[in-house]
């Protein structure tokens, strides 16, 4: 075994490497914050997690290859493991006719890549997304329900204005047959 790996790393080395880590799951905490509070199943720990995890993933690579092409295929590897991971919280809902998770799925892919800038050294583009984040998923969530209620209330008036109410029949007036046309 090299003598090397056996070698307890400087302080500052130390020192460096946590910030990246913890200012990985902070960052991604402060999404995984946003989708706790709207009452999303992934919430906070699952995104701190993905974003240590993919910082994590991306030191490692630095620290032992330090070939630009090793660190893409690392950045590679997260982006398409992070997509199976969102695409569990996708679900079709068929007695909605819905789909539910896209944008939960999305976070979870957002806060891997500001894990793989935060490791990487790239704070200020971690910083720039994850306000991004917050204004996209607060404030225009905010509008797409209030769209969707509009919406919604539109879509019931169409309806009920295209197909009028049955007649009304006295009690004890019998159905008519079928075939024949009511009045």
């Amino acid at each position: 075994m090299p003598a090397e790996l056996l070698e307890f790393p400087d302080t500052a080395y130390l020192t460096r490497i946590a910030w990246r880590l913890g200012g990985a799951a902070v960052l991604g905490g402060l999404i995984g914050l946003q989708r706790e509070w709207s009452g999303k199943d992934a919430g906070l720990r699952t995104h701190m997690t993905v974003s240590l995890a993919a910082a994590a993933f991306v030191i490692v690579a630095l620290e032992t290859a330090g070939d630009n092409s090793i660190i893409a295929t690392v950045i590679q590897g997260i982006a398409a493991g992070i997509g199976f991971l969102g695409a569990g919280t996708i679900l079709k809902r068929p007695e909605e006719e819905a789909i539910q998770g896209l944008t939960t799925a999305a976070t979870i892919w957002l806060t891997a890549a500001i894990g793989v800038a935060v490791g990487a050294g790239h704070v200020a583009i971690a910083l720039f997304c994850v306000v991004a984040a917050w204004l996209i998923l607060s404030i225009l969530g905010a509008a797409g329900w209030m769209f969707k209620t509009i919406g919604m209330k539109r879509s019931r008036a169409a309806a009920s204005s295209q197909c009028p109410a049955p007649p009304h029949r006295p009690p004890g007036d019998p159905q008519p047959a079928a075939g024949t046309a009511s009045r």
